[in-house]
Parts: C-alpha cells; structure tokens; sequence
C-alpha cells in the first residue's frame, strides 16, 4: 500500500467517484488562491489534471476555481491538519485533512481512531518520509523509468497504476523534476507532497482477520469528508 492507501475496487463505485470530486475541489480551491491562471499557477494546473483524470465535470471544475481564487464573493479557508495515529494491529497512519472547521475534524478523527490509537504530533511521523509523489505515463512504447528517474532529477520510482510509474523526490524538487519529465518520456498525471513509511509492515505477517481490520479501519477514516489523503505504514 506504499505511500498512500486506496481501497480496493473504491474507485469503481459510483459513491467514491462523488468523494473523490469533493477531493479533488478542495485541493482546486486551495491551489486557485495563487491565481485562477494555471498557466501561471503550476500547483492548479497538476490538481486540473488529476481531475481531468478522473472525468470531473467541467462546470465543477471552474467553480472549485473560482470560488478558491475569490471571484464568486465567497469566503473559502481550509486549513491542512495532520492527525497521526496507529490502525489496529499497530500499523502506522498518517492522516492528512483539509477542513474549514478543526473543531468538527478534530473530536470525528478522535472517534475514529478509537479502534486504533491516536497520537501526538510527531508520534508517527519520524517513521515516514516527506515526499514529492509524481504519477506519470510513458509517452513512448520505449519509455525507460530509471533513466526518466535518474535525468529528471529524482530520488526514486516505482511502478504505479496501469501501466504508470510514480516518481519519489524531495519536496524542495517536486515540480523541478514534474517539469523536467516530459523530456525524458514521460507525461506527469499528478504531482503532490506525500508520506513514505520507512519500516512498513508487510501484509504477510499479518493473519487475514487482522488485515480485515486494518482495510476496514482505513476505509472508514478515509470515508470522512475532511479527508484528503491517508498514508499508512504498510507495503503495497
């Protein structure tokens, strides 16, 4: 599960798709405060391409971008909170929110980690790496990785989702590297900051009730709407 966990099949269903579009707007909004331009706003144009991914509708694309660059008359203050905990079974979790509200998100996190365990600032986090996550495709049938990785400046890859390769850098060198990309063959799908765990736990060691608990655990963090991102200690 690597560096950010996905439940399996969630992208298929109709109700994940509606979640992911909420995501995917409050990152819009959040991106559009530096300008509506994305010529000019190299964070918005990564996030308009993920939702051009996914098929997020048009009409829900330009209001996330303007109301997040203040053009609708609306007030939009979301603020990036990190929860960090353990699911059951001791597996760590990072948990990142966007929220407009810390006193609802804060006691709703507390209730869903009650059956695992909430930390304190900082009681997980050393055991992860803060990333520059690039998801990318090969434009070509010749398309080499390790080189696009070693030319472009980043730290490592990985193979990602249907036929993708997602590129580790260091936060400083994220959209260095996301521009330098498509020179060497690859065309940049999404690109992000992120949490890498650096002792995960493989799934094998655990029984197969207990990773039941851990899925479903993850599933219902990840269920709630200030969710924007869960990152857990497991290998993918």
């Amino acid at each position: 599960m690597g560096a950010q966990w996905k439940a399996k099949g969630k992208d298929l269903a109709a109700n994940a798709k509606g979640r992911v579009f909420s995501k995917l707007a409050k990152d819009i909004m959040v991106a559009a405060r530096n300008g509506a331009d994305p010529a000019a706003n190299a964070r918005l144009r990564m996030v308009m391409e993920q939702a051009r991914k996914v098929s997020m509708p048009k009409d829900t694309l330009d209001r996330a971008i303007k109301k997040g660059a203040g053009l609708t008359g609306e007030s939009v203050q979301f603020e990036r909170v990190i929860y960090e905990g353990y699911a059951p079974h001791q597996v760590a979790v990072m948990v990142e929110c966007l929220t407009d509200n810390v006193n609802r998100t804060a006691p709703e996190m507390r209730v869903l980690f009650r059956k695992g365990q909430l930390g304190t600032s900082g009681s997980v986090s050393w055991d992860f790496d803060h990333i520059g996550l690039i998801e990318a495709e090969p434009t070509a049938p010749d398309a080499d990785a390790e080189m696009a990785a070693i030319e472009a400046g980043a730290q490592d890859f990985e193979a990602g989702d249907e036929g993708t390769s997602v590129f580790i850098t260091d936060p400083a060198d994220l959209d260095l590297v996301s521009r330098a990309l498509p020179a060497h063959g690859f065309n940049v799908l999404s690109a992000k900051l992120g949490y890498k765990p650096k002792n995960p736990v493989d799934p094998a060691n655990l029984s197969a009730a207990a990773l039941e608990e851990v899925e479903a655990f993850l599933s219902a963090i990840d269920d709630n709407d200030d969710v924007q991102n869960v990152y857990v200690g497991l290998l993918g």
